[in-house]
């Protein structure tokens, strides 16, 4: 029995699990620019596993990259989910939620 697809699935689904906090404190502490931090750590995984050899390490590293990179977009939407008053507002940053 092979168990490589279901390692990969279940550490898939905590990735997404774990982004999806990330993004919304990202937002909360850092605004919209924090998709520059996405956008590298997105860079730097996929770069990973371009070079990683094991193929179940290599998989995992994209995973991550590319849960990364969908975290930019995440962050523009969590933005958007902010102004309609479904998370709450960072007080300190009032300014860039004024339209």
């Amino acid at each position: 029995m092979h168990f490589e697809g279901i390692l990969i699935g279940l550490a898939t689904f905590i990735t997404i699990g774990i982004f999806h906090p990330i993004v919304i404190k990202a937002e909360y502490y850092f605004g919209r620019r924090s998709w520059w931090a996405f956008l590298f750590v997105g860079i730097v995984f996929l770069i990973a596993s371009l070079f990683t050899y094991n193929t179940i390490v290599s998989t995992l590293l994209g995973v991550v990259a590319f849960s990364s990179l969908w975290g930019i977009h995440e962050v523009f939407q969590q933005h958007k989910r902010v102004q309609r008053g479904w998370f709450p507002m960072n007080p300190k940053r009032k300014d860039d939620y004024e339209q």
